[in-house]
């Protein structure tokens, strides 16, 4: 798999390996989806900060806010293992930062769940609906553990357990 980086934020380089996390990141994705891909297929992440990733939700998505991850896939989900280009994932520094702290993650933990999010999303995964949503926890969860990241998901579910 092919990665090119498009950084408008340099907040991301000098706060975190981004570029290399990344691919490590792609890389857990896709092995735990089972997807499989051509060989050479393109992704494209955008480092980029809050005020860029909201123009953008706003034009896309009719949301004028900020935004963690964004997603626009190349191709429908039938004709990803034949494409060469999958697609491209916008990640905004300010959004990230702020919510790892509130969550208490760490900046790369937190960063590494949304660029294997987003990947999921270039896949064909959704969390549209319930089924959906269980199986691309889960196939978060298994990349996640791939790259020592604690489950993004375990204190929401104790949490909905009463726990």
């Amino acid at each position: 798999m092919r990665v090119e980086f498009v950084e408008t934020s340099l907040r991301w380089r000098a706060s975190l390996a981004s570029k290399s996390l990344a691919r490590q990141a792609l890389a857990a994705a896709l092995a735990e989806s089972r997807v499989k891909l051509r060989r050479g297929v393109e992704v494209t992440v955008h480092l980029v900060d809050d005020a860029e990733i909201r123009k953008i939700n706003a034009k896309w998505r009719d949301k004028d806010v900020p935004t963690n991850v964004l997603s626009f896939p190349a191709v429908e989900a039938s004709g990803v293992g034949d494409t060469r280009l999958l697609g491209d994932i916008l990640i905004a520094f300010e959004t990230v930062a702020r919510e790892a702290q509130e969550e208490g993650k760490s900046l790369a933990d937190h960063y590494c769940h949304l660029v294997v999010h987003g990947m999921l999303h270039l896949l064909g995964f959704d969390h549209i609906d319930p089924i959906g949503a269980e199986t691309m926890e889960g196939v978060e969860r298994r990349a996640l553990a791939l790259l020592g990241v604690a489950d993004p998901y375990a204190e929401r579910e104790l949490s909905e357990a009463g726990l």
